[in-house]
């Protein structure tokens, strides 16, 4: 019997430092299971953590990186929050690669700016 998949959620807050790449890609990849993420997704959105854990500190307002965290069946949503005024942009911009082009655009389904906080959407579907 198919049961509905529940949305599970998450806020992780870390000090701008060495410990945001790993504490949000754990983050990710827990809540990404839980969801049951296709394999290839969940590399997808380890790769999104990673951009996001390289660029975030450049843009928080308070030394601390901020992310909210949203799984469903159907898909992951990250919120990159407390932002400077700038930040969502800065940080979108800086996710570009010479030669590859902006890795969040090129993998997520929706990326966009909402004031101070940076949404980023993964589906599940292929």
């Amino acid at each position: 019997m198919n049961q509905p998949q529940k949305s599970n959620t998450a806020t992780v807050r870390v000090v701008d430092g060495p410990l945001v790449a790993p504490v949000l890609s754990r983050v990710v990849g827990m809540l990404a299971a839980r969801a049951q993420c296709p394999v290839d997704r969940l590399d997808d959105a380890l790769l999104v953590a990673d951009a996001i854990a390289a660029h975030a500190p450049g843009h928080s307002v308070d030394g601390h990186v901020a992310v909210e965290l949203r799984t469903s069946g159907d898909g992951l949503e990250l919120r990159v929050l407390e932002l400077n005024p700038a930040g969502g942009d800065g940080l979108l911009a800086d996710a570009a690669l010479p030669g590859v082009g902006n890795v969040l655009e090129r993998i997520a389904d929706d990326v966009r700016v909402e004031g101070d906080t940076l949404l980023v959407r993964l589906s599940f579907a292929s």
